[in-house]
């Protein structure tokens, strides 16, 4: 068993953790070639072997291409099985994980680098820090949420990096139907709908990442923006 890690990065209330930094520091060059990558997906293998096998697939193009895994660090579900073919292929996986699913023995322990955290807070905001770009494959409640948010630290200028859907068996059609809803109903605008990036394989997710340019527009001054427009209705 691999020795376990515990870094402690309590969250302020300034949003600051680790080593002093904030979400604000996230950061990462433009159109580069991704170093590591966060893979959010669900701790279930879904009803179809499917998702198993896209996970698999996404592990060994990971490790083909030299791709750092940055993960959740548990051994249950679709998170097991893309970190087990990233190491099986001799690449790197980084592991992040709550002490309390360490103790509720949900952790994958046998990672050589699993980072034990304090909270589901910094949790997240370690894997953004170390990460160069986010995917979602299928998953649950956490997926989602886990996607939207590092999805909105990108939204508000706070980092500069790829955030993409694997949308395995057209799993997240009905979500992008709502975001394209939500694009016609004036609450999203088109360049950030934009941001998220969407394929059915991995190699061309990694391919779009690769020519990601992040939008040039400002929140606050579209929300602005938005409010004008409403007001001179």
């Amino acid at each position: 068993m691999s020795e376990l890690r515990y870094r402690s990065s309590r969250m302020d209330l300034d949003g600051s953790h680790g080593a002093g930094k904030s979400y604000r520091d996230v950061e990462a060059p433009r159109q580069v070639s991704p170093r590591s990558l966060c893979v959010f997906c669900g701790s279930s293998a879904g009803a179809s072997p499917e998702y198993a096998a896209a996970a698999e697939r996404l592990g060994r193009t990971l490790a083909d291409r030299r791709i750092g895994l940055v993960y959740g660090g548990a051994k249950v579900g679709l998170m097991r099985v893309v970190a087990e073919t990233v190491l099986s292929q001799g690449g790197q996986v980084t592991g992040v994980i709550p002490k309390s699913l360490v103790d509720r023995e949900v952790a994958f322990t046998e990672l050589p680098d699993l980072r034990i955290v304090g909270s589901m807070h910094e949790r997240k905001a370690l894997m953004a820090e170390l990460a160069d770009g986010f995917i979602a494959l299928p998953g649950g409640l956490g997926t989602i949420e886990e996607f939207f948010e590092v999805l909105t630290w990108g939204q508000l200028g706070m980092h500069r990096k790829p955030c993409g859907l694997l949308n395995i068996r057209r799993y997240f059609d009905p979500l992008i139907a709502f975001l394209n809803q939500a694009v016609s109903e004036r609450f999203v605008v088109q360049d950030f709908r934009n941001m998220i990036l969407i394929d059915e394989s991995s190699i061309g997710l990694l391919e779009q990442f690769e020519a990601y340019q992040p939008p040039t527009v400002s929140k606050t001054r579209l929300a602005l923006g938005f409010a004008s427009d409403h007001d001179s209705r």
